[in-house]
């Protein structure tokens, strides 16, 4: 058997040696499922499978060179380095730079991101007298995303009696129309969204027979990883590549498909086997991630769903700890008990602040998080923030480098025209614009032709010299690197002397981001093989193309160490050693507006399993009795996914009766430090208040409890009577509302003011 053979187990090692034919492997969390693609590529060219003939497609590009970096060790050589291993966008982007001119499109064209998008909708919106309130951008934009997805065209779209008639009672009409004007805006600009990338590869390959033909022979096998997550264009992409050879590998796991909000259909993985004969499916079903307990708890909550692949995740890894259920008072509760039992793991189990993960169904729920963390001195980062190349001032230096690769890119140069100040205001912009439209030319070719259009004097010499510096950064394309270009780009328009000027924190900030970005291209020109996988190139346009294409997962620095808090939808595929999974509660997880059919509580529900199968070795869930959504203080529930779970599993003693736990926090009213209850001496009568002066506003004074405090039995409380509180003192009871099994009581507490105290979880002792 060959070395890289060993240490396989009987399953994936049944995927790694099966060469051809389709076949698709169900590869549960934490199997190994990267280990089995790498190794299974590797087989295929130590068989003799020219790496060229070999497409790999994943969805980060941090995943796609993890692979490629496994086969190159495994193979000792380069060769690894030929193979078409990227995401789907990546790979169809590099194919496209080739094919692009069959749709109209130049071989340079500009790949808009979210925010070029949404700026184009928001152009289209306004010309069309639209009301952009109604018709917001991302409303719009999603719209249009997902018509791309189903592979529907402006005019389809238009004539779609089913989404009119949504659109209609939706009160925005006007969609389909947006969308073609959006549509031709971008081809006119030279551009493409991230969408474009999967639709127009689709249509070069059905409408262009000659090119499907060479793709069809050139990518005689095909790996899709993460084959759940595929939308209806990936899908037809995959059957029209696949179609002569058939020599189709797909990996995935049904219980991990969580983006149909993205388009993802699960019936492309559901429905595989009917779509070709003789499939071989292999199940990798040992879970090498996570303890037996946390494998428990996923399979019994799975097995409620009934649309899915039957699987049986095992483990041989140890027993470990019970999942602990804990219940808190408020969201902020919530919050300081997880910042707590992170600073008590690191202290106790010497684990490091990368070790953990905050996981949460929206991304509002951060806040108390992030609090608490901050008032411990506990370094985090948050997925899903501005990224790095989000940031206004990189936004800016790229757009100029946009334009030097495409011209036409009209997003990009509006953004850098007078930027930084050179004398064109927004009236003339506005012209040029206007101008461009009337004329159905790109309004680079209004401003080289500015003479024409008869601007005045000193607008024209502004608009001239423009265009003569843009002609400059083009001409050094060919002969200098990209680094050099940008280098040039930075000292020519004065950006980076104007930053550096700047001395304020957040001038040194973004003159510190420019520098860092120059690095970035420096580091990039300096590597081996670019996402490209071409040696050698190390052009502007190869780069653009490569950062514009980032997933935040690809941002990521693995090696800092901080604590992560994401949703759970951004840590598919990750893996750490102790996870929380904040609330855990009905309307919101599951979520609230995603109940109302089968096929979404399914979702949810596999959303839940990918987030308890995050683990290694410690799991918490927490969910809040209350926490503020909307402005709103809300009452919750425990999610019905908690009754999903065999109670043999769980430790639920931090989720009721008023269990302590080590850090000290108590959870019956959420009060950090609060001593046990004594039961009071016999020799002595329950003690009086001590009338001090109030607290001044937003500031507790905190009550040391009377020596002889004992909680007493609040079921039959009323109004009137007084109490102290272990917290808050003595105070007089005003009100008690709310329904009979969860009673709230108004205090006007002498220290602290009027507060209002849920009975089920406070300890009160009655002052008689």
């Amino acid at each position: 058997m060959q070395d890289y053979l060993k240490g396989l187990n009987e399953p994936q090692l049944e995927a790694v040696t099966h060469i051809n034919g389709p076949l698709m492997i169900v590869a549960g969390a934490g199997s190994g499922k990267t280990k089995v693609l790498t190794t299974r590529i590797a087989h295929l060219m130590a068989h003799g499978i020219d790496s060229f003939n070999i497409l790999a497609l994943t969805f980060t590009n941090k995943a796609a060179a993890e692979m490629k970096e496994r086969v190159e060790k495994i193979l000792g050589n380069t060769e690894a380095r030929n193979l078409y291993i990227g995401t789907f966008h990546s790979v169809f982007a590099r194919l496209l730079r080739a094919e692009a001119h069959r749709l109209g499109y130049p071989a340079n064209f500009t790949i808009y991101d979210t925010d070029d998008s949404r700026s184009v909708i928001k152009t289209v919106v306004n010309e069309l007298n639209l009301d952009d309130k109604h018709y917001k951008p991302n409303i719009v934009g999603s719209r249009i995303s997902a018509a791309k997805n189903a592979l529907m065209t402006p005019a389809e779209y238009a004539l779609d009696h089913f989404i009119q008639q949504e659109d209609m009672r939706a009160n925005r009409p006007a969609i389909a129309q947006i969308y073609a004007a959006y549509a031709s805006r971008c081809f006119k600009n030279g551009a493409m969204d991230f969408d474009d990338l999967l639709l127009k590869m689709y249509e070069v390959l059905k409408h262009f027979p000659d090119a499907l033909h060479k793709y069809q022979h050139k990518f005689k096998y095909i790996m899709i990883d993460e084959y759940q997550d595929t939308n209806p264009v990936q899908y037809q992409i995959a059957k029209l590549l696949a179609a002569v050879h058939e020599n189709i590998c797909v990996v995935g796991d049904d219980a991990q498909s969580i983006y149909s909000f993205r388009g993802a259909t699960i019936e492309n993985i559901l429905q595989f086997q009917k779509d070709y004969d003789d499939v071989k499916v292999v199940k990798l079903e040992q879970n090498y991630r996570s303890s037996k307990n946390i494998i428990h708890v996923a399979n019994e909550v799975i097995r409620n769903n009934k649309g899915q692949i039957p699987k049986n995740l095992w483990t041989d890894n140890a027993e470990g700890d019970k999942i602990r259920l804990v219940r808190t008072m408020t969201d902020n509760d919530e919050g300081r008990f997880v910042a707590d039992t992170i600073q008590e793991q690191k202290l106790r189990n010497h684990y490091l602040n990368r070790d953990f993960a905050i996981l949460y169904r929206t991304n509002a729920q951060s806040r108390s998080f992030e609090e608490s963390l901050r008032r411990m001195g506990i370094p985090y980062r948050i997925y899903g923030g501005v990224s790095f190349y989000q940031r206004k001032e990189i936004k800016d230096f790229l757009a100029y480098l946009r334009v030097i690769i495409n011209t036409k890119d009209e997003e990009a140069l509006k953004r850098i025209i007078n930027y930084p100040v050179r004398g064109i205001g927004k009236t003339t912009i506005e012209k040029c614009v206007i101008i461009a439209n009337e004329q159905n030319i790109p309004m680079f070719d209004v401003l080289t032709r500015a003479a024409e259009f008869g601007f005045k004097a000193g607008t024209l010499e502004a608009l001239q010299n423009f265009v003569t510096m843009i002609r400059y950064f083009q001409s050094l394309l060919t002969e200098k690197n990209a680094y050099d270009v940008a280098v040039q780009v930075g000292k020519h328009t004065n950006i980076v002397k104007e930053l550096f000027n700047d001395k304020t924190t957040e001038g040194l900030a973004r003159y510190e981001n420019i520098q860092e970005l120059l690095n970035s291209i420096k580091e990039w020109i300096e590597s081996p093989a670019n996402e490209d996988g071409e040696v050698g190139n190390k052009s502007l346009g190869a780069y653009l193309q490569q950062i514009t294409l980032l997933t935040d997962a690809d941002d990521d620095k693995e090696n800092s160490d901080v604590v992560k808090l994401m949703t759970i939808h951004a840590a598919k595929g990750l893996e750490f050693g102790c996870v929380f999974v904040a609330g855990v509660e009905e309307s919101l997880f599951p979520s609230g507006m995603a109940i109302n059919t089968r096929e979404e509580l399914e979702e949810e529900r596999r959303l839940f399993y990918v987030a308890v199968t995050r683990a290694k070795q410690r799991l918490w869930l927490t969910y809040a009795n209350s926490r503020y959504r909307f402005g709103q203080l809300v009452q919750n529930e425990p999610s019905r996914f908690i009754d999903e779970m065999p109670e043999q599993y769980i430790d639920k003693s931090y989720a009721g009766g008023g269990a302590r736990n080590s850090t000290g926090f108590d959870q019956r009213f959420g009060g950090f430090g609060a001593a046990p209850a004594r039961k009071a001496p016999v020799s002595r009568q329950p003690s009086k208040p001590e009338y001090l002066p109030p607290a001044p506003p937003n500031k507790v004074v905190e009550h040391k409890p009377s020596i002889d405090f004992v909680a007493s039995d609040v079921s039959a409380l009323q109004a009137g009577q007084e109490v102290e509180h272990q917290k808050f003192g003595f105070g007089r009871i005003v009100a008690i509302e709310g329904s009979n099994h969860n009673p709230i009581a108004t205090i006007q507490f002498q220290l602290n003011g009027e507060k209002k105290i849920m009975l089920n979880y406070a300890k009160l002792r009655i002052v008689e």
